[in-house]
């Protein structure tokens, strides 16, 4: 077991963005060559001028058909394309989270239970950015970009892997304490129902009055691998911990099996997410 600072609800140590600012120098170049404004090319890319701002100045991941229709619209000579492909993808991941976040990208199996803080795959931005704002120590404007660009990049998880099974347990209060506000629950419930959608994910809420519960010691990550090893990452105030001792993680396995047994079926977890849309 190791242990290292945690995540999903904060990062430290984010990484540089080099890559993302040469990559936003490389489409201004091109943009200017080809005589547009960032007014004017962001319909042809069928992006917000802000977004193509973010972009050029290195603050947010460029998506996939965003590269590919500035390649296209700037006749770039495959230099875009090229450009893109150095890109790391995990900016703004600090060092020590990197092992985790690899092994996520291999897992065939991947299961949360949340009591803090809805998991970063299903974070909405501003939900995102409100955890990123009220972080102690303050973060930089910069950091905070960086940080939200890491959890953007890390939720294509849930819809490029689609042989990867996704399960999530999340307790009630979580929606209940309306973190950002009225608004950004509403946002995010909508959210966490669509992604409940998908075929390869399934969403449970744990109820609010619960007389027997398996999760009391806290938060936890189970994955497994195409290999078919299993890993577990436990998340604290300060810390967190990477497991892969077979004894600990069966004890994980054990009270993660009881836990999918004593909370809500995703089918009544849907109806109380959507009761609880419409009361915030």
């Amino acid at each position: 077991m190791a242990a290292f600072p945690q995540e999903d609800g904060n990062h430290t140590e984010p990484e540089r963005l080099d890559s993302l600012r040469a990559f936003g120098e490389v489409v201004k170049a091109f943009r200017k060559r080809a005589g547009l404004t960032q007014e004017s090319l962001a319909p042809k890319v069928r992006y917000s001028p802000e977004t193509v701002a973010s972009i050029e100045q290195g603050r947010r991941f460029p998506p996939r058909d965003f590269v590919e229709s500035a390649e296209e619209v700037l006749d770039a000579f495959g230099t875009i394309k090229g450009a893109a492909r150095h890109l790391s993808r995990r900016p703004g991941l600090a060092n020590w989270f990197r092992q985790w976040a690899q092994l996520e990208t291999e897992a065939i199996n991947l299961y949360t239970y949340e009591c803090r803080l809805i998991p970063g795959l299903l974070q909405t931005e501003a939900y995102a950015r409100t955890l990123f704002v009220n972080q102690l120590p303050l973060l930089s404007d910069d950091q905070i970009e960086a940080q939200w660009v890491a959890r953007a990049e890390r939720q294509r998880l849930l819809r490029e892997r689609p042989g990867t099974t996704f399960g999530f347990i999340l307790e009630e209060h979580l929606f209940l304490r309306q973190t950002g506000g009225p608004e950004v629950t509403r946002e995010l419930i909508d959210h966490v129902l669509e992604v409940s959608k998908l075929r390869d994910v399934e969403v449970q809420i744990m109820p609010l009055v619960r007389e027997n519960h398996a999760g009391l010691d806290g938060s936890m990550q189970l994955l497994e691998t195409p290999d078919s090893r299993w890993f577990a990452y436990n998340e604290g105030q300060r810390g967190g911990l990477f497991i892969s001792d077979h004894r600990e993680l069966s004890i994980l396995q054990m009270r993660y099996a009881r836990m999918r047994s004593q909370a809500l079926t995703p089918e009544d977890s849907v109806s109380l997410l959507r009761r609880m849309r419409g009361a915030a």
